[in-house]
């Protein structure tokens, strides 16, 4: 269910398209939003906050995907954020993004009544990578970006991730070619198309020709002991995600001490769906809550 501006159910409130930065595109400045959703019973302390990035590769979906009408009456508040994709903007633009939300949100914690201590980030895919992003290179001034609040920390006190990309380096890619609709018809049936092809889009090119970037874009460069505790989701039967490159997060959160749970589901795929067609796995919803409870 869709909700427009300033919307209330028996147990929640939504409030809809709030501008937590802006940018340039084509010479037109456009809007980043997210979308809040906070509990309608009155808490004696502010609400934990759940910042939920949605999947799609970096190039689509949108903050609609979100679990916030589920994960609200349950005592959180969630903030559902749109980011730029990589058809607009390369890598860094996107966790920049994520930083300036988190930013945003920190600024007007007292507004929505939402601590400042207790910030998750959680997130599918694409989302995910950029979860992991928050909860492990807070201070990194080539991801912080410059968009609003700058003075305010980004830091992120727990992180949830399903199945999200990390070494892009480590999988092998089904082409090398500049990306074209040609490439797409003759690869696309190739192990690990979908994920050469974000990846490329991502970074402007292929992998192997973008190094850096693509080592910028990894979230096990930046982890160290003062990481907060993570939550790791992934399927054996994923294809457009490899389960080792969660295996590699988990190996090297482990070897800094950090805190880490890693779920590995033998018959899961690359999805978040439930086994009745529900939107998100009730299974799901209920491991990362768990989580949360036990780390906000």
């Amino acid at each position: 269910m869709l909700l427009v501006g300033c919307e209330q159910r028996q147990d929640i409130n939504i409030e809809n398209d709030l501008e937590y930065s802006t940018y340039q595109h084509q010479g037109e400045t456009k809007q980043l939003l997210l979308d809040l959703y906070l509990p309608v019973q009155k808490t004696q302390k502010p609400l934990p906050l759940l910042i939920y990035i949605h999947g799609g590769g970096w190039l689509e979906f949108s903050k609609e995907i979100c679990p916030g009408e589920i994960v609200a009456p349950r005592g959180y508040a969630v903030a559902c954020i749109n980011y730029r994709y990589s058809t607009e903007a390369i890598f860094p633009a996107q966790i920049h993004d994520a930083k300036a939300a988190v930013r945003w949100l920190r600024t007007n914690a007292t507004k929505y009544n939402l601590d400042p201590n207790k910030f998750g980030a959680w997130g599918a895919s694409a989302g995910g990578h950029l979860s992991l992003l928050l909860g492990t290179s807070e201070g990194i001034a080539e991801l912080e970006g410059n968009q609003g609040n700058v003075d305010v920390s980004s830091e992120i006190q727990a992180v949830c991730t399903w199945f999200a990309p990390t070494d892009f380096t480590q999988v092998t890619p089904a082409f090398t070619e500049p990306f074209s609709s040609e490439v797409q018809e003759k690869y696309r049936k190739i192990p690990w198309f979908l994920y050469t092809k974000v990846t490329y889009k991502l970074l402007g090119g292929a992998v192997k020709d973008n190094l850096e970037l693509a080592a910028l874009a990894n979230p096990i460069n930046y982890i160290d002991s003062e990481d907060p505790p993570v939550m790791v989701v992934h399927g054996d039967l994923d294809k457009i995600v490899p389960v080792n490159q969660s295996e590699l997060l988990v190996s090297a959160l482990e070897a800094e001490g950090v805190p880490v749970t890693f779920i590995r589901k033998p018959n899961m795929k690359h999805t978040y769906r439930g086994k009745n067609k529900e939107q998100f796995s009730p299974e799901l919803i209920n491991l990362a809550l768990k989580f949360f409870d036990q780390n906000l």
